[in-house]
């Protein structure tokens, strides 16, 4: 008789590659039955529950083994082993019992039980979890999605894309989990994709809570955000403070060292940011609801040491009041809020400050308005550090031209100079509707950037030079002369045209000899047609 196979547990992930392959098959799961936007919330919410409760399991498996190489007995660490206090000491969530992945994984499929009695779906206990999560962690409050018993969600799908998302383990015990790493790190890794990926299925809205993690980098990593207060008042989905983190991270920093400020118009948007903060295990304050930045600004009394943000482009209709005081340089026209989200960032400078802002490419020479007079105040308050022209399709959302705006509050040796960078020419395609930056193109815009400025960085050149086609250190009699206009093109030059080492005139000889052969083999090209158009019978 033929032996039955055993059956196989699926195995874990092993890589980040597999992980996220794994999770995005979750997110088809539902695909069918709802839309982008719903399904966002849906995936999103279960991989941070998922997150939260496996690094709740590997702290309180570490709370055991600590207690046991103490000497305390079973009884013992069963009585200390819930102490809330060793959990969120150590940036751990606390997780209630049925919130947790392993009940949950156990009534996936069908009807399981409640907390009192009753059966409920399996949309039902998740929708009981996030609450249970969001009560014992006030920090979490009317953060998570509470969508998962609607009609429109299928219930055994769901049920399967627990039992998928069961597979993959966050939390990285010894050398386990995807590449070994900590559980934060995975799921910070896993929520970006997820948002990149979101993004690109909602086309121009998901431009609304994402923003291109290279063009981040470029502010980042000019603007080296280490130490004090960091504020996005449109914050999208958080972007610009992980990426802080992160640079912090790679220079031995902590993410303590930063103090977050944020605000975002979009509820579902404002959510997403507060779960991509908690993931990465950074404090952030951004305000007790989301809110529209010009019509109630929630930090109104804040001085910020950084600001970072890409503002959505050409508002139309926006909150405007002309006597706002944010506006000391002008009020912004009724038709366009770029220099009222530039103005208003400009209010939030702390002495010493820098910022650095996304704009579309209009905003560098426009004169509608009255915005070329609010610019040329700007500049001669000598504000304006450094403008940067970016490649076009870097943005899956838009496809308006877009620079970065860098504002200093001391720009120290360069006070009376801008410097210039034409990135146009860098980057490559990633298919046929996208380009993206890579490290060396964002290291040779921070290093130059940080060589003018005379800073000490890992991309720093030695010293700065011009570079025609490249970047040019303009003083402000020369941007006045040039109507205040700040397009970088307009004073880098053009590139220099490489010798190739062929005297001009043997070169003008060759190129008219082989300009004469062309137009010879045009003619007698021309004759062959006519004489084959000759023997052709009408």
């Amino acid at each position: 008789m033929p032996r039955t196979p055993k059956a196989t547990t699926p195995q874990a992930p092993s890589t980040m590659k597999e992980l996220k392959d794994t999770l995005w098959k979750a997110a088809d799961k539902l695909r069918g039955s709802m839309d982008a936007s719903q399904y966002k919330d849906v995936i999103l919410g279960l991989v941070f529950l998922k997150y939260v409760s496996d690094a709740f399991d590997e702290r309180r498996a570490g709370i055991r083994a600590e207690l046991a190489a103490d000497g305390y007995d079973d009884d013992q660490i069963a009585d200390l082993i819930d102490d809330t206090d060793e959990y969120t000491g150590r940036g751990v969530f606390w997780v209630p019992a049925n919130a947790r992945w392993g009940f949950l994984a156990e009534n996936a499929k069908g009807l399981g039980p409640s907390m009192d009695g009753p059966e409920k779906s399996i949309g039902a206990l998740i929708d009981e979890a996030m609450d249970a999560v969001m009560q014992a962690n006030p920090q979490l409050s009317g953060t998570l999605p509470r969508i998962f018993n609607r009609d429109n969600v299928d219930q055994r799908r769901l049920g399967e894309l627990i039992d998928l998302l069961n597979s993959a383990r966050f939390a990285a015990q010894g050398q386990g989990g995807a590449d070994g790493r900590r559980a934060r790190d995975l799921l910070g890794e896993v929520y970006e994709y997820f948002l990149e990926k979101f993004a690109a299925a909602e086309g121009k809205r998901g431009g609304e809570f994402y923003t291109p993690a290279g063009v981040v980098r470029v502010l980042v990593e000019l603007l080296q955000p280490t130490h004090g207060r960091v504020y996005d008042p449109c914050c999208g989905s958080g972007g610009m403070f992980v990426q802080a983190e992160k640079f912090i991270d790679a220079h031995h920093g902590e993410g303590s060292d930063i103090s977050v400020y944020g605000q975002e118009l979009n509820e579902r948007t404002w959510r997403m940011a507060k779960m991509n903060l908690a993931i990465h295990g950074l404090s952030g304050n951004l305000g007790p609801r989301w809110g529209d930045t010009f019509a109630r600004d929630l930090h109104p009394d804040l001085q910020a040491d950084y600001v970072m943000a890409n503002p959505p482009f050409n508002i139309k209709d926006w909150a405007r009041n002309e006597s706002d005081p944010r506006w000391r340089f002008g009020v912004p026209p009724a038709g366009n809020a770029n220099y009222a989200w530039i103005q208003h960032i400009l209010s939030k400078l702390a002495r010493g400050g820098q910022a650095g802002v996304v704009m579309a490419n209009g905003s560098m020479s426009s004169n509608s308005g009255g915005e070329g007079q609010i610019r040329a105040e700007i500049v001669e308050a000598d504000l304006v550090s450094c403008m940067v022209a970016l490649p076009t399709q870097l943005f899956r959302s838009t496809g308006i031209p877009v620079c970065v705006w860098f504002f200093a509050k001391d720009k120290g040796k360069r006070a009376g100079e801008v410097l210039f960078i034409d990135a146009r020419n860098l980057g490559h395609m990633v298919d046929r509707a996208e380009r993206a930056l890579s490290d060396d193109d964002i290291a040779k815009i921070a290093g130059t950037f940080h060589a003018w400025r005379g800073i000490e960085s890992d991309a720093a050149l030695d010293e700065y030079a011009d570079v025609p086609g490249f970047c040019y250190s303009a003083t402000l009699a020369e941007i006045k002369a040039a109507d205040y206009g700040l397009t970088p093109g307009r004073y880098v030059g053009a590139a220099a045209a490489e010798d190739d080492g062929e005297p001009i005139e043997e070169k003008l000889a060759r190129l008219r000899a082989e300009l004469e052969h062309q137009f010879t083999e045009s003619a007698r090209l021309a004759e062959v047609v006519r004489e084959q158009l000759g023997r052709v019978d009408v």
